[in-house]
């Protein structure tokens, strides 16, 4: 089984609203009825208008993810997955990715396609050149990720490493980080930064991920999305 990332953009003919709909009540079920192994969907849409953790690097952002787990990413079995994705998006980028899930949720697991509590951060990094993908892989999963689980209220972190592009024109990505949090995170750096809700805590914590951060990728230079999560199928299952 393989493990298929998509970035997909709104089509500007479709209201944020429209596109989130599509997504979830026309492309979910088509890729489900396709064999899909496991499937979950992220989209920016009116439950996380007001988090102020965004940053743009890509113009136009993307303004969802869809995590699809397949039998194999090969174009010939994969063909009819993107023609889904396609046809409700103005573009898409799809990626081969391994996973790392380093926090798992077990504390809030929605019913299937329902929305999971809080909101979902999806983080698009580009590996700086300074550093060998080696050196890379090493600072990111042994000194930055022990980080960002000790020093932020998240229930849910995934580290998803690029393989390789599956798409014509697909961004040079290298990862794709996604971590679930509160609601309040949204808006409150002290909920975002420490599960305690201490503020000096937090600003320590903060200052801490920053700097570990600044390892692995150009803070400047990255794409955040805030996000509802919706889990279709859980890839176990």
């Amino acid at each position: 089984m393989e493990k298929v990332i998509y970035a997909v953009w709104r089509d500007v003919r479709d209201s944020q609203a429209e596109f989130s709909r599509k997504l979830r009540e026309v492309a979910a079920p088509q890729l489900l009825a396709l064999g899909a192994r496991g499937l979950q969907i992220n989209v920016v849409d009116e439950a996380v208008a007001s988090a102020n953790t965004v940053r743009v690097a890509t113009r136009p952002q993307m303004e969802g993810v869809v995590h699809l787990w397949v039998d194999s990413a090969i174009n010939m079995f994969r063909k009819s997955y993107d023609e889904v994705l396609e046809s409700v998006s103005g573009r898409i980028a799809g990626y081969l990715v391994s996973e790392s899930n380093g926090v798992v949720n077990t504390d809030y697991r929605a019913p299937p396609g329902e929305r999971t509590h809080g909101f979902s951060q999806c983080v698009f990094i580009v590996r700086p050149k300074k550093t060998t993908p080696e050196e890379w892989i090493e600072r990111w999963h042994n000194e930055t990720t022990p980080v960002a689980i000790e020093c932020q209220g998240n229930f849910f972190y995934a580290a998803n490493v690029v393989i390789r592009p599956l798409t014509h024109a697909a961004p040079p990505y290298d990862a794709l980080v996604e971590e679930c949090m509160q609601p309040e995170a949204m808006t409150d750096a002290t909920v975002f930064f420490d599960r305690s809700r201490d503020p000096e805590k937090a600003k320590d914590n903060q200052r801490r991920m920053y700097e570990a951060a600044a390892l692995v990728t150009d803070v400047d230079k990255i794409d955040v999305l805030a996000t509802s999560q919706y889990i279709f199928k859980w890839p176990c299952m």
